[in-house]
């Protein structure tokens, strides 16, 4: 199985469209013979999470299995995490029409540069400025990686 990997940086069109990478379509066709893609906006960063359907729908089990939909509050959570959820539509050109609300959320509006970073089974699209402010300097990054994958091991 093909995983998306690398940072590619690409332009804002003026209304709102993005071009998917061809490396990441590539994987997308592989790893996802019926095309469908779903987005959200993370839970954590301003950035969006884009995930091919097989993977979509193994988070969706993973959350529906971990929230119990007669309680209250998980059926809260389970709404907002679905409302901030789309299916993802590409034009002849494969670009990407993000709506404005979704774009603000992500990106400033001083930049015309977002990034596409790789995450193995999915991927993010980020502002430029916002991604590398967010990025940790290689030692804090070394350090950071060497103590999970420690502990990891240790249990």
């Amino acid at each position: 199985m093909s995983t998306f990997l690398g940072h590619i940086e690409v332009g804002l069109d003026a209304k709102g469209r993005v071009a998917i990478p061809a490396c990441f379509r590539k994987v997308l066709v592989e790893n996802n013979p019926n095309g469908r893609v779903f987005f959200r906006k993370d839970i954590y960063e301003d950035c969006l999470i884009f995930y091919p359907e097989n993977v979509w729908n193994e988070t969706v089990q993973d959350l529906r299995q971990g929230l119990n939909e007669w309680d209250p509050e998980d059926r809260m959570l389970l709404a907002q995490f679905s409302d901030e959820a789309r299916e993802l539509e590409m034009d002849t050109q494969n670009r990407v029409l993000l709506n404005k609300n979704t774009l603000s959320s992500i990106h400033s509006a001083v930049s015309q540069k977002v990034c596409f970073v790789g995450m193995f089974d999915k991927f993010a699209l980020w502002d430029v400025d916002t991604y590398e402010k967010k990025r940790m300097d290689k030692q804090t990054f070394a350090n950071k990686l060497k103590e999970k994958m420690t502990n990891k091991h240790a249990e």
